[in-house]
């Protein structure tokens, strides 16, 4: 007796050309009929594909459709990290967009992995979706950038499109917010406030943007007052990273001190927890201020100042280029929000 398929292991899936044989047609006229051409079949012929898909349990590749139509409707967002705050927040902005334009959105992380996000667009590049929108931050000096750019320029070359959203170290279509000039416009307000001793957390990890900000801070702070002075700390880019570097200041340091900035909110809300460990409130003994205003920041004691990033903007500005090309970079402004874990402080004695 001849060994059956379901007792030789595992059924393979069908194939167009089992449905095709079993409904005694074509595999042309098959492929009409599931495929969605715009030829008009006619209804018998239809009536048996649809009925040998069904009884084969046929499944469309639809991974082959999309390459071969180019008519994908999944974007695909790489970024940094699920669990950070901002990063979260963008991708539902992004999923947002995307919903409203008829797209479908899947996420990739790259955990600021450099050769992981390599890894990744050359998967998704396999994989042919409609646009892959790269919102991870990119590094201050990239070892495989050309890697890199060659894989998403062979990608634009079957016809997909590759989106930057506030990143400017590769030649693609970017959509981004100023975080010098945001974060520069922040410490210029700060000091009109009366600050004049700043610690900046800025970032372990060589990320372009993060360097940006700190950047601005330091060229804003000391560029508006006499006297102004900045010291920078470089943690680990994480709420624990810059909780930690709090805990470890030394105390003459720390005294001296009358206002934290933190390059992102999430390492800000790392600082206040280090603060407080420390002894000391905020803002009566120090001032606090992050960059990019998430939205938990609504539960934050004292209100947080910080810098506004415009996300919702940022998402749509991604999505319509996803969709079709839109011209040059466009930069959506960053700007301050003073809140009161910064109040003013009050003038030095005459």
């Amino acid at each position: 007796m001849s060994e059956t398929q379901s007792d030789a292991g595992p059924r393979r899936p069908a194939t167009l050309d089992d449905v095709a044989r079993h409904a005694g047609v074509s595999q042309p006229t098959a492929s009409r009929v599931l495929n969605g051409s715009d030829r008009k079949v006619a209804e018998s012929y239809r009536k048996r594909v649809l009925d040998a898909a069904r009884e084969l349990g046929y499944a469309p590749n639809l991974a082959a459709q999309n390459m071969a139509r180019g008519t994908s409707r999944t974007v695909a967002l790489v970024i940094s990290g699920i669990s950070d705050p901002y990063f979260s927040a963008m991708a539902a902005a992004i999923m947002r967009q995307a919903e409203a334009a008829g797209l479908r959105v899947s996420i990739a992380v790259t955990e600021r992995k450099v050769d992981r996000e390599l890894d990744l667009v050359r998967e998704l590049r396999g994989q042919q979706p409609r646009a892959i929108i790269l919102a991870g931050t990119g590094y201050v000096d990239p070892p495989s950038v050309d890697q890199l750019v060659a894989e998403l320029q062979r990608y634009e070359e079957t016809g997909g499109r590759v989106v930057l959203i506030s990143r400017t170290d590769l030649p693609f279509e970017t959509v981004t917010f100023d975080n010098h000039d945001g974060a520069r416009q922040l410490a210029v307000q700060l000091s009109g406030l009366g600050y004049r001793r700043a610690l900046v957390l800025g970032s372990g990890t060589p990320l372009l943007s993060m360097r940006q900000r700190v950047d601005g801070f330091v060229a804003g702070f000391t560029e508006s007052a006499d006297g102004a002075e900045t010291t920078v700390h470089l943690p680990e880019f994480s709420w624990e990273g810059a909780r930690d570097l709090v805990l470890g200041l030394d105390d003459a340091e720390l005294r001296r001190l009358q206002l934290v900035f933190a390059i992102t909110d999430d390492m800000a809300l790392g600082a206040i927890a280090g603060l407080r460990a420390r002894g000391l409130r905020i803002p009566d003994d120090i001032a606090v201020a992050g960059f990019d205003d998430i939205t938990t920041l609504r539960d934050v004691v004292p209100p947080l100042t910080t810098v506004h990033v415009a996300l919702d903007t940022v998402a749509s500005e991604a999505i319509a280029r996803a969709i079709e090309t839109d011209g040059p970079t466009r930069t959506v402004p960053a700007y301050p929000v003073i809140r009161a874990s910064t109040p003013p402080l009050p003038a030095p004695a005459g």
